[in-house]
């Protein structure tokens, strides 16, 4: 009954039965997936009050629209088919604060269902989502970057994202979020993927600092922050590893990247062990890198680095991992003898030091 005479107030012809019908409806729709099933048909009423001249029904009609749409693909979709993007798309170039940031976290919301990308993207969202993260308030460069996040899967949208230069604000903001923050896990991933292009590459290494914060999220952040950040750097070294390698090795990328090798996730250290290896003064093909010690080729790298501090925390590391590894090496020894312990004794006091394959 509650949600029956909630959509009622909102197809009122009076504004304030409408703001306030609106205020019900996103308390009704703020913790209950139900309620928000229930209230899909106040949609295109609540749509409508947005193309009012009037800011209470504007921003009453947004927060009730926003916790329609949040995890109910159904209502996202209606919300964009009901012509929301529109008043969206002109309250982001708004100059109210509340109404551009209401309007941004709507993108993101609405961002997150496939079938609305394109149409978001064909509406012009991606130029004003850089413009934002730009100069936005700080939740507004947040919501920014996460909608361009969603908006940057969808084909071809990666080109229309880097037309309109995003490298510099995403850089900015990484800087000042913390390196273990969600919002640095979406820049991240975004910089990985747009480093597949040469002017992101050259975007991000004219930019003062800008291969440093790669380096630091690298060090620093979240499992999957360090998988993008080594991620983008194998990129740039792996698209031309005489203009970069030196632009990383410089940034002293190396303690982050040893780190890595029996730190970060399987990808994480795959990737840290193929950058180790552009990164050497002089690399080979993949048999020879087979072959090849993981020391070995750390050892080649820190003897080239500048810095005295750089150089003795890598090395330091370096000696660290070769200590590992003498330690792997004998409870491997450990193990054989375990193995091969004569059929008379019994199994059962042969304890298992390592986890199941």
């Amino acid at each position: 009954m509650a949600a029956e005479r909630a959509i009622e107030m909102v197809r009122s012809d009076s504004r304030e039965v409408k703001v306030e019908g609106a205020s019900e409806i996103r308390r009704l729709t703020k913790t209950s997936s139900r309620n928000r099933r229930q209230l899909s048909g106040a949609i295109e009423p609540l749509v409508s009050m947005l193309a009012f001249d009037d800011y209470n029904c504007n921003e009453s009609a947004l927060l009730a629209l926003l916790n329609l749409a949040v995890k109910d693909e159904k209502n996202k979709i209606q919300i964009v088919d009901s012509g929301a993007l529109g008043p969206l798309i002109d309250f982001l170039h708004s100059n109210n604060s509340n109404l551009q940031e209401y309007a941004t976290a709507a993108i993101l919301t609405l961002s997150a269902s496939a079938t609305n990308k394109p149409t978001i993207t064909a509406a012009g969202a991606i130029p004003l989502l850089v413009n934002i993260l730009r100069d936005g308030s700080s939740q507004a460069k947040d919501d920014s970057v996460r909608a361009l996040y969603n908006l940057s899967t969808h084909p071809n949208n990666l080109q229309i994202i880097l037309s309109v230069q995003p490298i510099p604000p995403i850089i900015s903001l990484l800087k000042t979020r913390k390196k273990s923050s969600k919002i640095a896990e979406k820049c991240s991933a975004l910089l990985e993927s747009l480093l597949n292009f040469d002017e992101a590459r050259t975007t991000l290494t004219s930019i003062e600092g800008g291969v440093l914060t790669v380096v630091e999220v690298l060090e620093d952040g979240s499992l999957q922050s360090r998988e993008h950040a080594v991620g983008a750097l194998l990129t740039m070294c792996e698209s031309d590893r005489h203009r970069y390698r030196e632009a990383i090795l410089r940034e002293g990328a190396i303690p982050g990247l040893l780190e890595l090798t029996v730190q970060g996730t399987p990808k994480s250290q795959t990737k840290a062990r193929m950058l180790l290896q552009l990164l050497r003064e002089s690399p080979y093909t993949r048999s020879e890198f087979q072959v090849d010690t993981l020391e070995n080729i750390v050892s080649n790298i820190v003897s080239q680095i500048d810095g005295e501090e750089r150089c003795g925390k890598a090395k330091k590391m370096l000696a660290e991992m070769v200590q590992g590894s003498m330690e792997r090496s004998l409870r491997h020894l450990q193990q054989r003898a375990l193995v091969c312990t004569p059929p008379d004794l019994p199994l059962t006091n042969c304890t298992s030091e390592v986890p199941l394959k």
